[in-house]
């Protein structure tokens, strides 16, 4: 009976350990998994400022594809694999909006949209961009766009702008003598790319040295899909505060 006993016991132990170890196996495997999905697939963000107000806002949360430009040396490999340009992927567009790592300090990631291209000749006057000595179309709107959540200065006014080659977008402006609004004449390189805020007048982009162009092998990817959307004063984790501050109409919206 003792025997029986401790056989049952031992059979129970290895039980227990094969049980343990198959949850091992399976956590590890469920790492790897999500570790290769952030590397080359999809990798989630979150928006920290209001430098791209009025289309994304603090307490956004998106996922970023980071296959659509390919792979580059400091974007996905932070620099560990060293090589020029990307491999694979499509180049980027003119109004795309874009994760990239910021150049002065590739462990910071930023997000902007897209306004020159390599070779192009990029300048603001009194307000207005110019793109290759051309001034780009813009449209006054009679009202700001998401204002329902948030709280704009008195003097914003939103335009619709008309970049070539793309899509209209929705920028704002708060004058148009503001601190960026007249700038020198910058050429963008070759292999490298010029990005500006939406909230025009506070965005830290490439108009300033802080940021200045961005080399291809920085790029992360390009913003797809907005997942999740707070009010700012609220965090993510605080679910018993999501029934009021959830932004419900913005989830699972495409980015553009």
């Amino acid at each position: 009976m003792t025997d029986d006993i401790k056989t049952a016991e031992n059979n129970s132990e290895s039980s227990s350990l094969e049980s343990g170890k198959e949850f091992l196996r399976t956590m590890l495997w469920a790492l790897i998994i999500a570790l290769t999905v952030r590397t080359f697939a999809y990798e989630p963000f979150n928006i920290p400022s209001s430098s791209m107000v009025p289309n994304l806002l603090v307490g956004d949360f998106l996922f970023v594809s980071k296959f659509s430009y390919g792979y580059g040396s400091k974007g996905t490999f932070l620099g560990f694999i060293p090589f020029s340009g990307r491999l694979g992927g499509n180049a980027p567009k003119r109004g795309d909006i874009v994760v990239f790592k910021l150049p002065r300090d590739p462990s910071i990631d930023y997000i902007k949209r897209l306004i020159g291209l390599p070779g192009d000749t990029i300048q603001m006057r009194h307000g207005i961009l110019y793109i290759n000595g051309v001034p780009v179309d813009r449209e006054r709107q009679q009202a700001l766009a998401a204002e329902a959540y948030t709280s704009p200065p008195v003097n914003a006014v939103d335009f619709l702008e008309h970049l070539p080659q793309d899509g209209a977008h929705v920028i704002r402006k708060m004058g148009e003598n503001q601190a960026l609004d007249n700038t020198i004449v910058f050429t963008v390189p070759p292999n490298n790319y010029f990005f500006m805020g939406d909230n025009r007048d506070n965005s830290q982009d490439s108009r300033t040295t802080n940021v200045g162009f961005v080399p291809e092998e920085n790029l992360v990817g390009r913003a797809e899909l907005l997942f999740f959307s707070i009010d700012e004063h609220a965090r993510f984790w605080q679910f018993w505060k999501w029934p009021g501050a959830v932004r419900w109409s913005r989830l699972f919206s495409r980015i553009k």
